[in-house]
């Protein structure tokens, strides 16, 4: 599938599930595509104009058609999230995808919606909050009320999120390999993958063989 590139933002590491921008960086990040709305929040649909008598109803589709003829079931044809790609430096792909997380949040998705990976060092908040013990860590992701930070290698017991954030961050090839197809059948709308693009693209490649 297309990767969509982006030029990153490069921000201070934020100590909270809600990342801010550091004072005197430059605020010239470009937005990270938000992605198909979930069905809680459906934009408002504009009412065609037509004639006030009733309308017939429109023929349901494959209506008449034989099971071989009939299009895909639409939960197979929204199966693959949309992917976005923001270019990043190593030390840089963890700011970039705190910037991301900003972004999406500011364009409305739910904190609760977003999962972030991390391929090498694990994000501050997850750290602060795995030496409160593994048990109380991974409660906050059953409560589902806050955006959610794991390492790579906890990828696998992450839950499903509408959004999935990937920092390619450093870490071994393997591992960051196997993240970002479990990252992509955990993402339900939209996978966005910081890192370098040569990079990305090659685990991409390898994690299909994996």
């Amino acid at each position: 599938m297309p990767l969509i590139p982006e030029e990153p933002q490069i921000h201070e590491s934020a100590q909270g599930p809600r990342a801010t921008a550091a004072a005197g960086r430059p605020a010239s990040t470009p937005r990270p595509v938000p992605g198909p709305r979930s069905a809680a929040s459906p934009r408002p649909v504009r009412p065609v104009p037509g004639p006030a008598g009733p309308v017939a109803p429109a023929p349901r589709p494959g209506a008449g058609q034989s099971p071989a003829q009939r299009p895909e079931n639409r939960s197979d044809q929204r199966s693959t999230p949309q992917l976005q790609l923001i270019p990043a430096p190593v030390d840089g792909a963890l700011d970039a995808a705190e910037e991301a997380l900003d972004l999406l949040l500011d364009s409305g998705r739910a904190p609760g919606e977003i999962l972030v990976l991390t391929t090498g060092d694990p994000h501050p908040w997850a750290a602060h909050e795995l030496s409160f013990g593994e048990a109380a860590y991974w409660a906050q992701q059953d409560t589902g009320d806050d955006v959610f930070f794991a390492d790579a290698s906890a990828a696998e017991r992450a839950a499903a999120r509408p959004v999935v954030i990937v920092a390619v961050n450093g870490g071994d090839e393997e591992t960051a390999a196997r993240t970002l197809p479990t990252a992509m059948a955990r993402a339900g709308v939209l996978l966005v993958v910081c890192g370098d693009p040569q990079r990305v693209t090659a685990l991409l490649g390898a994690g299909a063989g994996v």
